[in-house]
């Protein structure tokens, strides 16, 4: 392959386009979330993720865990779980088995704005879809990410 390949022009732009449907969906969103909640995408994406844990087994994730499943790196991870339990959203505790595990789990405080802002983050994906869907490079992306069923 040579960097003229058409495969590999054509997979560059490719990624070109899900990189530019990414961001503007974030930023929709972002903006969303901020003038209705006073979260921001990161924020509310951790407090979903933590939402979903139980106490049964393999129900409380590590913070390696939730770091992958927000896309952060674990410090910053860490960090954002740290102003979010500042505000109140979140709590922390010593897990009862491993007194070297700490389990995070959101407060009622943070489940009562992650109730409030689901809507609002709902609301702005599908704004940012359907604005996507207007451009003729992006619709086959917008239709991939309608059409997707993550595996339960």
């Amino acid at each position: 392959m040579t960097a003229t390949d058409p495969a590999l022009t054509a997979l560059a732009q490719g990624w070109c386009a899900l990189s530019l449907l990414h961001g503007r969906i974030e930023t929709h969103i972002e903006r969303a979330l901020q003038a209705g909640h006073d979260l921001s995408v990161r924020e509310y994406s951790l407090l979903d993720v933590l939402s979903r844990q139980h106490n049964g087994e393999g129900g409380h994730l590590q913070m390696k865990q939730v770091a992958d499943a927000v896309v952060l790196s674990q410090s910053a991870t860490t960090r954002l779980v740290t102003r979010l339990e500042d505000r109140g959203l979140l709590s922390r505790y010593l897990c009862p088995t491993d007194r070297r595990g700490i389990y995070t789990d959101v407060t009622q405080a943070g489940l009562k704005l992650l109730q409030e802002a689901r809507p609002t983050n709902e609301s702005a994906l599908r704004e940012a879809l359907d604005a996507a869907a207007e451009d003729p490079e992006l619709a086959p992306l917008v239709r991939a990410v309608e059409t997707l069923r993550v595996p339960v």
